[in-house]
């Protein structure tokens, strides 16, 4: 799922492109996109696009009339930008988008369409689709404080919900905790002080060097290659590949379709976690340290010559 970094980038590519542009038409392939009907859709066709803003991982186009459209682009949604009646694909294609000066497609590349598309009317109907989590680049030390330990949750859970923190999802709390020296599954309210301060400078500096990343590698163009798992992680998605801190062998745990990336020495002190679904199959085989691991991992060791 597009998360802040990568949101931000789209919403200052789609700004540049769309700001002060008549929206045409809207052209619907996808049955399940559009999630609303008052105000109807065709009411923003021909109306001038005032802005672009991100509102927590969604994207907003702000039109003329008092108008917006609500994009939530979920796990696999992205958006493109195509020369002028630009064709929508019939296996990806959910929407377009035309303007005179180009058109924007939204696809999705997966088969269970999950991208959303609403329309409303007025800041208030808007102001409804903010789950309200808090914008960690703006809040001070206390609010992010105040925030964290509202509840007792893992610290995995706590970055990634969004009504807790803004635009934070699986990737960068992966990148965020191991620049923080912390376990995933700490509880928030076990912390000390020193603890949330690593924390929130962690995730502060994450997204702002993501972010700086990411418009970097778009420069003037179009954001194309929007994706969970980039070159320079620390260790979201690179299960066994070598912490970049200190070269140990980074590990998982799988929740369904979910997965945590840590490292062992940075983040746990050498302790594996437990991942649910095998731990529950080994039971006490389930290794215990990341020592143990590699143990077995190299297999048993070479008889003795005098055996």
């Amino acid at each position: 799922m597009p998360e802040l970094p990568d949101v931000v980038v789209y919403v200052e590519a789609l700004e540049a492109r769309c700001a002060g542009r008549a929206l045409e038409r809207i052209r619907i392939a996808g049955p399940s996109l559009l999630r609303s009907v008052d105000p109807p859709l065709a009411e923003a066709e021909g109306r001038r696009v005032r802005g672009v803003r991100r509102l927590g991982k969604r994207i907003v186009f702000e039109l003329e009339a008092d108008l917006f459209l609500v994009v939530h682009l979920m796990i696999a949604g992205r958006f493109r930008w195509r020369p002028p009646q630009a064709k929508l694909s019939r296996k990806l294609g959910l929407a377009a988008f035309d303007f005179e000066s180009g058109t924007l497609l939204l696809t999705e590349a997966s088969p269970r369409k999950r991208a959303s598309l609403h329309v409303v009317r007025g800041e208030a109907a808007l102001a409804r689709h903010d789950p309200g989590g808090l914008e960690v680049l703006e809040a001070d030390a206390v609010a992010f404080r105040e925030r964290l330990l509202s509840a007792n949750h893992t610290l995995k859970r706590a970055l990634t919900d969004p009504r807790l923190f803004s635009g934070i999802g699986n990737a960068y709390s992966d990148e965020i905790l191991q620049r923080a020296r912390l376990s995933p599954v700490s509880l928030t309210q076990r912390l000390g002080d020193d603890d949330v301060d690593r924390l929130r400078r962690a995730a502060r500096e994450t997204l702002s060097d993501w972010t700086q990343r990411l418009r970097a590698e778009a420069g003037s163009g179009f954001p194309e290659r929007v994706t969970a798992f980039r070159d320079g992680m620390a260790v979201h998605g690179r299960h066994r590949q070598p912490c970049p801190d200190c070269g140990s062998p980074v590990q998982r745990i799988v929740y369904t379709s979910n997965e945590t990336n840590y490292c062992a020495t940075c983040q746990t002190g050498g302790r594996l976690l437990a991942d649910r679904a095998l731990s529950r199959l080994l039971r006490n085989d389930w290794p215990r340290s990341l020592e143990e691991l590699e143990a077995r991992l190299a297999g048993p060791d070479p008889p003795s010559r005098g055996t």
